[in-house]
């Protein structure tokens, strides 16, 4: 369903190109079966050019060959400078996997301070070190508040969803200030077993992230760094056949069917919930969807 704006045009969502990163046309793909327009920008566009978008999504991939550590170069290009200032305005702001990374190194999550990093994406703990890929199960815990990208999930939800990274552990100093956060809600996704129940480790928190976040907001929900990868889970047809829990079950009743397997994955609801929120805003996100 096409989401449009009170002038009949589609809301504008930027994926921006950074140099390395190698998601962004599966991404502006699935923006676009939410009924959105996804855009492909490149990083280094003059400043106004990259202004007046609805949203903005920093894709998957591996931004200048990680260099330093992953996203810490990309977080100090000019272009990063305008998706600041937009998401201070509140625009949406979605950063995936090395978007995450680029997010948290800019200092926009969990912007506490914004432009102060707070936050840090380690190497890879616990019993696995180096890059994992793999299927997740992550739980949508909303702790009474509602993000720009969870509407759409019901509380306590669990859904499996692919990662592919090699610095995913969220970490900081202090971790009485992650539980401050996570108390304020701003960890609403996080790893847990196929049941539902806390992870206890590798593989279903594969890389020893504190409080076994997956995804951590700003204070206003406007901006996500998430770990995995919802747009390669945007599909039926994308998920295993031997994942555990209702959607494996959908994915096996589907074999064969052309249609079903063309129907929404568990990914697609991050970016059908941006699209709810562009449409009718905060408030309204969460009650009336289409």
């Amino acid at each position: 369903m096409k989401r449009e704006l009170r002038d009949g045009s589609l809301p504008r969502v930027a994926v921006i190109q950074l140099p390395g990163v190698n998601c962004e046309y599966e991404t502006a793909r699935v923006l676009e079966r939410a009924g959105l327009a996804g855009e492909i920008e490149r990083w280094n566009r003059p400043a106004r050019e990259l202004e007046g978008f609805s949203a903005y999504i920093l894709p998957g991939g591996f931004s200048y060959e990680d260099r330093i550590r992953a996203g810490a170069v990309a977080a100090k290009v000019p272009g990063l400078d305008v998706v600041a200032r937009a998401a201070e305005g509140g625009t949406p702001v979605l950063g995936i996997c090395n978007g995450a990374q680029v997010l948290v190194e800019a200092g926009l999550v969990p912007g506490e301070h914004p432009g102060r990093v707070e936050l840090g994406l380690g190497d890879n703990g616990g019993a696995w070190s180096g890059y994992y890929c793999g299927w997740v199960y992550v739980k949508v815990e909303k702790e009474g508040r509602e993000t720009a990208f969870t509407s759409r999930f019901e509380d306590g939800e669990v859904f499996p969803v692919p990662l592919a990274h090699a610095q995913g552990r969220f970490l900081t100093r202090d971790p009485e200030r992650f539980l401050r956060w996570r108390d304020a809600g701003q960890v609403p996704l996080r790893y847990v077993s196929p049941e539902g129940d806390p992870p206890q480790g590798f593989p279903w928190n594969p890389n020893a992230s504190l409080l076994d976040a997956a995804g951590v907001t700003n204070p206003a929900g406007n901006v996500l760094a998430f770990m995995p990868h919802p747009e390669r889970a945007s599909w039926l047809r994308q998920v295993p056949e031997n994942t555990e829990g209702v959607w494996g079950e959908r994915r096996r009743a589907a074999a064969r069917d052309r249609t079903a397997m063309d129907g929404p994955g568990p990914g697609a609801k991050v970016f059908h919930s941006l699209a709810d929120y562009l449409q009718w805003g905060r408030a309204r996100a969460v009650g009336e969807r289409s």
